[in-house]
């Protein structure tokens, strides 16, 4: 079996990105985005997707932290995309619903290369700590650079960590299912012969 590994560089203006990702890994992060809150948010998605990732990131953050977050989103997906490569003998769908204490997070998934995003939460307080809570649903659209279509749904929960920390992890479970490979399927996971 192939590497399932991809490398993304990306550099702007506003950030400089470099994302090294190993989708058959054993969930081994080093993170650096310069934004402690998606720091950890990102080390719980590499855990629980089972990814190894290395990544760091430098953005404009004097200005605030919106282009570091929807870069590495974008790297993220583009990283997706080239680890995949044709996506044969992928499961390509996954699901997941995850609690945290009083949040859940219901995500779904599909590796379709047709780019789609619905998210919708419960209320979220602005801020935690400096992280700007908005940044979430920048950081989901982002992926669907890579072709995902991708269903994230908040139906409770209170405390604004709690809601976000589900989303990652249920973002991670689904990613996890819909990369494992599926020693039934032969080909595309597509009546078009392709994805």
């Amino acid at each position: 079996m192939a590497k399932r590994t991809a490398e993304i560089e990306r550099e702007t203006k506003e950030t400089t990105v470099r994302l090294m990702i190993d989708l058959d890994g054993e969930g081994k992060a080093a993170i650096s985005t310069g934004v402690g809150f998606f720091d950890h948010m990102l080390d719980l998605l590499a855990r629980h997707a089972y990814f190894d990732m290395t990544l760091t990131a430098e953005g404009d953050t004097a200005v605030d932290d919106h282009h570091t977050v929807e870069d590495v989103g974008i790297c993220l997906g583009q990283a997706l995309k080239q680890a995949l490569g044709d996506k044969q003998g992928i499961y390509r769908f996954g699901s997941a619903s995850v609690p945290m204490d009083e949040a859940r997070a219901d995500v779904s998934v599909d590796l379709s290369g047709r780019p789609y995003l619905v998210y919708q939460t419960c209320e979220l307080p602005e801020k935690i700590g400096t992280f700007d809570t908005q940044l979430v649903g920048e950081f989901l659209q982002a992926p669907t650079h890579g072709g995902v279509n991708l269903h994230v749904s908040v139906p409770c929960g209170e405390n604004g960590h709690h809601i976000i920390e589900a989303v990652f992890k249920a973002l991670a479970k689904a990613l996890a299912q819909a990369i494992r490979l599926e020693d039934r399927e032969k080909g595309v996971p597509s009546t078009k012969g392709m994805l």
